[in-house]
């Protein structure tokens, strides 16, 4: 079995996406030009493992009511606390900057419209 993607109903699709590709270094994959909006991000690898899309056909979550530690999309940060200083400036919340025992730096933030992003700087990366 091989991982595909996360798909994450957001109140603006077409937003979220264009600050993820700008702020985030993500690609557009594939995207459908229509309501849902469903687009599918890929890293720099090229690889999908992100889905954005906003589906009124159901309750779309309060992304900001939701605990960082219950649900979060995390990303390989070479500077997290300057990615931190950048994402801050591009609208981003700063939810949490603690630095584990082994040297990891780990960097919660909330992207504008509430999704809980972590960023990792590991001391040994996986």
């Amino acid at each position: 079995m091989k991982f595909e993607h996360h798909a994450v109903n957001v109140p603006d699709a077409r937003a979220s996406v264009a600050w993820y590709v700008k702020h985030l270094g993500l690609q557009v994959i594939r995207s459908m030009p229509d309501e849902p909006w469903m687009t599918f991000l890929g890293d720099d690898t090229g690889r999908v493992f992100l889905e954005l899309y906003t589906n009124k056909k159901v309750a779309i979550p309060d992304h900001q009511a939701a605990l960082p530690l219950n649900f979060h999309i995390a990303f390989v940060a070479a500077d997290a606390r300057g990615t931190k200083a950048s994402l801050e400036a591009a609208g981003a919340k700063t939810v949490s900057d603690d630095t584990l025992p082994d040297g990891s730096v780990l960097v919660m933030m909330r992207d504008p419209w509430g999704v809980p992003l972590q960023f990792c700087q590991r001391s040994k990366p996986f």
